[in-house]
């Protein structure tokens, strides 16, 4: 059986490479902190990867859709592309904070990061990761608060009239953006931190 042949046996396959490479390349010793950071960034990619896809993909071609009259419609993109896609998208944001969080727990930073390097004993790096700490976390609030919960409404999932749909599309449409202009600053202070900033 090919692994290639589902999503399931997709991921199982590259995380297996991936051990297998690793353990050739750098040896048998578990190194705890670079696990948490592999964690981070596949949950990341996964996150910020569908943020871009609803926000410069799927939200313009249905709006395309809608304004076609004699086209198909964007109807098999709510009822099947976009829970599916919501799905991977509202995890991988909850993977992606936790394993954040985790690795700077593991580091002993989470307290000095979130304080944004006003604590005794921070440094600039609190700082720089903290931004990107805070902006992740906003996000996060987004997704599960503001854009999911709206997100049900707009695709039929719970019950709702037209004007709380409208409402809905709305607010999901903003939460979603403010995502996508965070994520751009968020992304520098996450490098910035692991590469020692941008700015010198």
């Amino acid at each position: 059986m090919n692994p290639l042949n589902s999503i399931a046996g997709t991921i199982i396959g590259g995380i297996v490479l991936a051990i297998v490479i690793g353990l050739a390349t750098m040896g048998i010793a578990f190194n705890t902190a670079s696990f948490i950071v592999w964690i981070h960034v596949l949950a990341g990619i996964t996150w910020i990867g569908l943020l871009y896809y609803f926000n410069f993909v799927q939200v313009p071609a249905l709006a395309d859709a809608a304004g076609d009259d004699g086209g198909p419609g964007g109807a098999g993109i709510t009822k099947y592309v976009a829970p599916r896609a919501l799905w991977w998208f509202r995890w991988g944001a909850a993977l992606t904070w936790l394993s954040g969080a985790a690795y700077l727990a593991h580091l002993g930073r989470f307290q000095h990061a979130f304080a944004l390097g006003m604590l005794e004993n921070s440094s600039a790096a609190d700082l720089i990761i903290g931004v990107g700490a805070w902006f992740g976390t906003i996000m996060l609030f987004n997704v599960w608060v503001l854009i999911w919960p709206n997100q049900k409404k707009i695709l039929g999932m719970v019950e709702a009239s037209a004007d709380e749909i409208a409402k809905a599309r709305r607010v999901a449409f903003l939460a979603s953006r403010t995502n996508t202009f965070l994520s751009i600053p968020m992304l520098m202070s996450m490098v910035g931190y692991g590469h020692g900033g941008f700015f010198i």
